[in-house]
């Protein structure tokens, strides 16, 4: 124990990390890693900040200018990009990547090996399957300098299956369903249900009452 939060062996902070109380780091993890990109000099970010109560697993790696919300949890052999924000009480699973510039918000569930692209939107509440992508550039590398690159929106409480890809600039709506193996290519309406390949909506159906967040919430 150290300054009120436990580190593992093996663990790297980078001088001037912020690590809230009750944190668990544990070994081989890293805190505070500055990225450095082909061709450029590595950036001049503020530091990583863990809020209390977070646990970074064996492994992972969480950049300077991230922020960690009280009670997160990041998983094992995780990669956490700068500038990237996760809300309270969420669960990042195992070799999963959340890219820089991503804003997730409180509770939300992402399972193993998940990728986040960068300036992506994840709203409260939300759950990501495994293996599910999300991608940011339709030119894949060809557009022209400066570009704006467009990730995905997920809105309040919507549900992403298991291996389902989502296409640059994509919304899945509040409390919509995305199910596994689906490849997005168009806005997904609130409560909507889609699936397939490309995603179309399932004829006459839509997230029903019963399967709404408030109904399955513990009181």
């Amino acid at each position: 124990m150290t300054a009120g939060y436990e580190v593992g062996e093996g663990a790297v902070i980078a001088p001037g990390t912020v690590i809230g109380p009750g944190c668990v780091i544990e070994p081989n993890a890293v805190l505070g890693k500055v990225p450095r990109l082909a061709g450029r000099p590595p950036q001049e970010l503020p530091p990583l900040v863990l809020g209390a109560n977070v646990t970074v697993c064996a492994g992972a790696v969480v950049y300077a200018g991230a922020q960690i919300g009280d009670g997160a949890i990041v998983g094992d052999q995780t990669q956490v990009r700068e500038r990237a924000t996760i809300g309270e009480l969420t669960v990042v699973g195992r070799g999963s990547g959340i890219d820089n510039d991503v804003a997730i918000g409180a509770r939300v569930s992402i399972q193993s090996q998940v990728y986040i692209t960068a300036f992506s939107v994840v709203e409260d509440d939300v759950f990501v399957g495994p293996c599910a992508m999300t991608t940011n550039d339709d030119a894949m590398g060809r557009h022209a300098p400066g570009a704006q690159l467009r990730g995905a929106t997920l809105r309040r409480a919507c549900r992403i299956g298991g291996g389902a890809v989502l296409t640059p600039g994509v919304e899945v709506g509040e409390e919509a369903f995305v199910a596994a193996g689906a490849v997005v290519t168009r806005d997904v309406p609130p409560r909507g249900r889609v699936m397939g390949v490309p995603a179309r909506a399932s004829a006459g159906r839509r997230v029903s009452d019963d399967e709404l967040l408030e109904r399955w919430r513990p009181r």
